[in-house]
């Protein structure tokens, strides 16, 4: 499980798909099975291996998503992961959302960054910065030189700005995004607009399978009215805080289904991006929350 768990944790950053990553680590398992006990006995160390096979499917399954998003209807966004508390509890987290460590590095700020980059920055960038590989170990996963993958870690960091950031205060996070939801709750387009920056951008994934905004929405008026016209569409609809991905958010239930599921990136102490997914086919793990 210790090996699984670790294998989750990889894919998932490389593919931000919580489904995709569970194939990946079935079809590494069966690769594993598949060799001769001989074959096995001779692997000093079998993670290592596992690792490189799972990050290999890994880089393989980039470059296709890729081809299958430019045609994703409307706008893509990672697979967002569950865990079963609330901002101020320590609920036990529910399967699978405990295989994977909710650090800076799945933030759904650092996931939609990494979309930006290419699948070889991305494998690059993940292994040695965040589950520190060394630049030769990446080089024998992705079939190049360490000094080529040096140079696709670099340009992946110039992406981002440097290393995965810090993670944000969630206390200081979760009142803010309380503001926002009594806010809403309240219909009060001058309490929405208080707590949105003036740059505020939201965007929404419907995967073309239910309704949603095919096109992001810019500015903090902007984003309000698009919120109201949502809570006056949708009788009955209930706001859970919850957490997401690490991070204060929140899961819109309207009776007792989840049908979005909210992420947030705050600055300055005002929402400066929300994430709403409300693709079905990635709210799957949400669904008893």
């Amino acid at each position: 499980m210790s090996e699984r768990r670790q294998l989750i944790n990889v894919a998932y950053r490389l593919l931000g798909s919580l489904a995709d990553a569970e194939d990946v680590v079935q079809e590494t398992y069966a690769r594993w099975y598949a060799l001769t006990p001989a074959q096995r006995d001779v692997i000093e160390n079998p993670i290592a291996w596992m690792t490189t096979v799972a990050s290999r499917v890994c880089l393989d399954l980039l470059g296709s998503a890729r081809m299958r998003r430019e045609r994703y209807v409307g706008e893509w966004l990672p697979e967002p992961v569950p865990q079963a508390s609330e901002w101020s509890t320590t609920g036990t987290p529910a399967d699978p959302a405990d295989r994977i460590t909710l650090d800076e590095s799945v933030n759904m700020a650092f996931l939609v960054v990494l979309e930006s980059m290419t699948s070889a920055e991305r494998v690059a960038f993940i292994l040695h910065d965040v589950f520190r590989y060394s630049f030769a170990e990446v080089a024998e996963i992705v079939g190049r030189s360490p000094a080529a993958c040096r140079q696709l870690a670099s340009s992946a960091r110039r992406r981002v700005g440097g290393s995965p950031p810090p993670v944000p205060p969630a206390g200081r996070n979760g009142a803010i995004v309380r503001d926002f939801k009594r806010a809403w709750e309240a219909r009060d387009i001058d309490g929405l607009i208080a707590v949105l920056d003036p740059n505020a951008r939201a965007v929404a994934d419907g995967g073309g399978l239910v309704r949603a905004r095919l096109e992001p929405i810019e500015g903090a008026e902007a984003v309000a009215r698009g919120l109201l016209e949502v809570v006056n569409a949708t009788p009955g609809l209930v706001m859970l805080e919850r957490t997401v991905n690490g991070q204060p958010g929140l899961v819109l239930q309207q009776g007792g289904v989840t049908g979005t599921v909210m992420a947030f990136e705050i600055a300055d102490d005002r929402i400066l991006r929300i994430w709403a997914v409300r693709n079905p086919e990635k709210l799957r793990p949400w669904t008893h929350l």
